[in-house]
């Protein structure tokens, strides 16, 4: 998931940075393919380029050598809202067949089986980056018809990244299947989400990591193994 990810951000794209894999993904795109490329994290760190993984959107190492430090308020006023965010990186509790994204409640919203964290900045992200990126394990539980709240609208999600293949937004805008991981049937995501899947004509196959992508994320990026189990 992570190398999928990395090769969805062009050089010098300017992308909203999440904690997790999306995060792990940047900083490969970083010292791979995309040397420009522009990391705005959501506690004030524009133009980051942390020397080490950061464990958090509050460590010290994203303020070292960026572009500006500033106020959250002006992350989303000046550069969110402001159309300058390319790529935002957005993950929940659910994401259902239109991409809408469950951050809130699950189960009725007065009378809830489980309170979530909530949206944070990801309602903002949703509706203003140009692109949305989604990185998630797939499962039915994941990935439900619809969603129990809407925290995050779907409209501009251009692909959802998971363990076993990739979704892409089709004409009606909903998520269809369009690529599968080396070894991984069409059964096997279907069995993965709660509608009647749908699959893009021609599917392609994504391609492994690199050698490169996984000595950098194992021995570089990730050698406590945060984010990484293998």
């Amino acid at each position: 998931m992570t190398a999928v990810a990395a090769r969805e951000l062009r050089d010098g794209a300017v992308v909203f940075v999440g904690i997790g894999l999306p995060n792990l993904a940047c900083n490969l795109a970083l010292r791979t393919h995309a040397p420009n490329l522009v990391l705005i994290y959501e506690s004030g760190a524009v133009g980051a380029v942390p020397e080490r993984l950061p464990v958090s959107i509050g460590d010290p190492a994203l303020v070292t050598g960026s572009l500006m430090v500033c106020s959250m308020a002006d992350v989303f006023q000046l550069f969110l809202q402001n159309g300058r965010i390319d790529i935002g990186f957005l993950g929940g509790a659910q994401i259902d067949r239109h991409g809408n994204i469950n951050t809130t409640v699950i189960g009725p919203y007065g009378k809830p089986k489980v309170r979530l964290p909530g949206s944070g900045g990801a309602a903002e992200i949703a509706i203003h980056a140009h692109r949305i990126l989604i990185v998630s394990k797939i499962s039915p539980r994941t990935f439900p018809e619809r969603v129990d709240f809407v925290t995050s609208p779907g409209q501009r999600v251009a692909q959802v990244i998971t363990d076993k293949g990739i979704f892409e937004r089709d004409a009606n805008g909903e998520l269809v299947l369009a690529a599968l991981y080396p070894g991984v049937s069409v059964e096997e995501m279907r069995a993965g989400v709660g509608w009647e899947l749908r699959s893009r004509p021609s599917l392609d196959c994504v391609e492994p990591p690199t050698p490169t992508d996984l000595r950098l994320m194992r021995d570089v990026l990730d050698p406590q193994r945060r984010y990484l189990k293998g």
